[in-house]
């Protein structure tokens, strides 16, 4: 067992789940203790001891999942190194929960689809879990045509179960039950009761075929192919709607996180001058031999921000959760001013000042900011040309320039020569890209012409690496 849990810290380590030596130990001390012939139990207790961040759960759900399946009892008896009573309570060769089988089940075509969606609609309307899981085997046995060996992911054999399962007709079925109430808020509660339980009968088909596809090709084949990113891990230019929620639930806890590291970071960065009166006093019981200096507390200038962000096409997504991230760690900066572009620039300074959420001026950016002159499609030179002429005078050494951007600039003029007017004024120039590296300088990207005037040039796709490049301005 213990290997097997190693084996696993391995994986959530590999999917970006941080796990400490010490909560290993702890997850270890765990195991000891607890029935192990109760898998909601062990799941329970690793969630407990190795997972800090809610948002992380989904990801270890599944690497449990893969690592902990319904195994043969027999298979367990091996991985555990102990040996167990298989008529004990609660194993699984005594209940029937979980009976070994291959890729192909148990019992295919042992009933017709009429009986099978009528198993599956019971089992649904009473809460029967053991029915569940014997009509998810069945309808996997059927329909999702599993073979030994195939390189094929579970999503191909899930969408094969779904699609030949009548999930629209149950729904109705299932909403049936509560439409005869003229009660509009019951009629809408018996609605999202049927979806919630046609949701938990997805569940059970994709936890039948990853446990078979784990019986195929073992577990850690499995858990390559399964790894699902965590939210600061997800690429912002391509994330669907719930991703997006994702990472605006990462967003808060984040910025609450750097702004104390930059704060800790500032704080001990330096001494400050030496403190001539503690000094002496502290010298005075060695008559100064020795002598210790003390130095009076840092107070290192904090840096201003100046952040220029396209906001057109699918790159608004990130400029919006930079500028988001950015602002809510406004009070480690002692000025940050906001400018944004597509082919017209203008500062949305103003839209953030008062407001407690960040989220809420980056929305009102797409309805109140002037930032079309011509024809909508994204060029930098002139975008850069404008804040020249109306801002850079405010540029100094004490300020860093943020530019977000892919630089596809529909091949416009470039006027790669403001950027380095940029860089002779400010402290540091830094351009955050979220496209992939081997994507710039290809096409209509010219990200290579402003490079050479930028003192980094930062690919940023996903939270993390945002996190990092903003943890480590000073």
């Amino acid at each position: 067992m213990l290997n097997l849990l190693g084996d696993f810290i391995g994986e959530l380590r590999a999917a970006g789940i941080p796990v400490s030596l010490s909560e290993h130990v702890d997850a270890a001390r765990a195991v000891e203790v607890i029935d192990l012939a109760n898998r909601s139990l062990v799941r329970s207790s690793l969630a407990a001891t190795l997972v800090k961040d809610g948002d992380h759960l989904p990801v270890f759900y599944t690497a449990f999942d893969v690592f902990f399946s319904n195994r043969s009892w027999a298979s367990a008896e091996e991985l555990m190194g102990e040996e167990f009573d298989a008529t004990q309570d609660g194993a699984p060769g005594a209940s029937g929960d979980g009976p070994s089988r291959g890729l192909g089940g148990g019992a295919a075509g042992a009933m017709s689809a009429q009986e099978l969606a009528d198993l599956l609609y019971r089992a649904l309307r009473d809460g029967d879990a053991s029915a569940l899981r014997q009509g998810a085997s069945e309808a996997v046995s059927r329909y999702a045509g599993m073979e030994p060996g195939r390189p094929v992911g579970g999503t191909y054999y899930l969408y094969r179960t779904l699609r030949n399962l009548d999930l629209e007709g149950l729904e109705e079925r299932l909403q049936g039950l509560g439409a005869s109430s003229e009660d509009r808020l019951a009629r809408q509660l018996a609605r999202d009761e049927a979806a919630a339980r046609v949701e938990r009968l997805k569940s059970e088909v994709e936890r039948e075929i990853r446990e078979r596809l784990v019986d195929d090709r073992g577990s850690k084949a499995l858990a390559k192919s399964v790894r699902r990113p965590l939210p600061e891990d997800l690429d912002v230019m391509h994330a669907n709607r719930e991703e997006m929620a994702q990472l605006e639930r990462a967003l808060r806890p984040l910025s609450r996180k750097l702004a104390v590291r930059l704060a800790r970071r500032r704080r001990r960065r330096r001494r400050g001058p030496v403190d001539l009166r503690h000094t002496v006093r502290r010298s005075l019981s060695t008559g100064g031999v020795p002598i210790d200096l003390r130095f009076k507390p840092p107070r290192p200038a904090k840096p201003e921000i100046f952040v220029i962000a396209d906001v057109s096409g699918s790159v608004a997504s990130f400029a919006r959760f930079t500028l988001h991230l950015v602002h809510a760690i406004s009070s480690q900066f002692s000025k940050v001013r906001s400018f944004v572009f597509v082919d017209g620039l203008d500062e949305v300074t103003a839209l953030f000042d008062g407001v407690d959420d960040p989220a809420e001026a980056v929305a009102r950016i797409n309805a109140e900011a002037d930032v079309i002159a011509f024809d909508g499609h994204s060029d930098y030179g002139r975008a850069f040309s404008t804040f020249q002429d109306r801002f850079a005078r405010d540029v100094t050494r004490r300020s860093t320039v943020l530019i977000l951007g892919d630089a596809r600039n529909n091949y416009h003029q470039a006027h790669a020569d403001v950027i380095a007017d940029l860089h002779r004024r400010a402290k540091a120039v830094y351009w955050l890209n979220p496209e992939p590296r081997s994507y710039w300088n290809s096409g209509d990207s010219i990200v290579g012409q402003y490079a050479a005037h930028c003192d980094g040039v930062i690919e940023c796709r996903t939270l993390r690496q945002l996190e990092k490049f903003v943890g480590e301005l000073s």
